[in-house]
């Protein structure tokens, strides 16, 4: 039997559904799994900027080109890891996609290459579906072709989860990188902006994007099944412990706002970013429990009702939002917080 799969994954809908199955294969057979991602160069594509951007804003290249796939394979190994299932990630550059999934599993020593049947290519650059062929023929060791298809029904309230999960990861990466810009020059972070972080996590996640998913998206998928009632319980707890972590972030930021000379905003920083560290590790794990296992199992249970009717209330949600100009706050300040760690 299989002890080793390589997993290649975009990040497309797709592989949502293909970390799903792979893990659920590799816990029945008692396998590990390592996660793997071609990163496509852009900088080589005539049709992009990204040269520009690399020469000119090499953080921003960095986090467009390699953070978001460290995130992407964060997310795999949470999903994993929340089925008690060992797991590695590799990430490689690579344009050719086939070779390198070959060369990862060869590589790794890996036994079974499981991958996507059909798709669509994903915005960091690798196209699962279209190499599943030259996979097919080459690889030279077995392949299991996972027959994912599109989400349904239509998930619309799904898309918003992923694109909550999305701005909030920016976030973070933003945070993480001003607070290693800060490190590097030997200074104390700008307090005002780490007030402001402190203060979308509060008002974003905590009250309106973790209500919205327990109200109405994990209520409808326990009425459904009882299968996911562990899971749910124990995301129901970590959105708990997100609300005292960033209660903690919060006191360090005040700290570091009370220091009047640089040794002690210094010290406060470092303090600061260990437990901002500590943070983004738990809410990779978090939004991978969610986006791996929680919302392929919602889209399989829940009916075209529950659909109807969990997109009306998130609609609601959002309609509040805007009547309050809420929304548009929370566009503005998530736009400051990205662009100025960008700088």
């Amino acid at each position: 039997m299989y002890r080793h799969l390589l997993v290649p994954i975009d990040d497309s809908d797709l592989s949502i559904g293909v970390v799903g199955n792979a893990v659920g294969l590799a816990r029945a057979v008692g396998a590990r799994i390592t996660f793997f991602h071609a990163v496509a160069d852009p900088a080589r594509s005539v049709a992009s900027d990204a040269e520009l951007l690399r020469l000119t804003a090499h953080d921003d290249y960095d986090y467009a080109y390699t953070g978001k796939a460290h995130e992407l394979l964060a997310k795999a190994e949470a999903a994993a890891h929340a089925l008690g299932v060992s797991c590695s990630s590799l990430q490689r550059p690579g344009d050719k996609p086939a070779a390198a999934i070959i060369d990862a599993a060869r590589d790794c020593g890996c036994d079974l290459i499981f991958m996507a049947s059909h798709g669509h290519r994903g915005r960091l650059g690798m196209a699962l579906s279209s190499e599943t062929l030259a996979v097919l023929m080459n690889a030279g060791l077995p392949v299991l072709v996972s027959a994912t298809g599109d989400p349904k029904p239509p998930a619309h309230a799904i898309g918003i989860v992923r694109d909550e999960h999305r701005s909030l990861a920016a976030v973070m990466h933003a945070w993480m990188r001003t607070l290693a810009a800060a490190r590097r020059a030997g200074t104390g972070a700008d307090a005002q902006q780490m007030h402001a972080i402190v203060r979308y996590l509060q008002d974003f996640p905590v009250a309106l994007h973790h209500p919205k998913e327990e109200q109405h998206l994990f209520k409808r998928l326990r009425e459904r099944s009882d299968a996911f009632d562990a899971e749910l319980d124990e995301l129901g707890r970590q959105h708990q412990r997100d609300e005292e972590m960033v209660a903690e972030l919060a006191k360090l930021v005040r700290k570091l706002q009370r220091c009047d000379d640089a040794e002690t905003a210094r010290a406060a920083t470092a303090a600061l970013e260990e437990a901002v560290q500590a943070y983004a590790s738990f809410l990779w794990d978090h939004m991978g429990r969610e986006e791996s296992v929680i919302l392929p199992a919602a889209a399989q249970h829940l009916s075209e009702a529950d659909w109807v009717e969990i997109d009306r209330a998130f609609q609601e949600n959002r309609d509040l939002q805007l009547r309050g100009n809420v929304d548009r706050a929370y566009r503005q300040l998530f736009s400051r917080i990205v662009n100025t760690a960008a700088n």
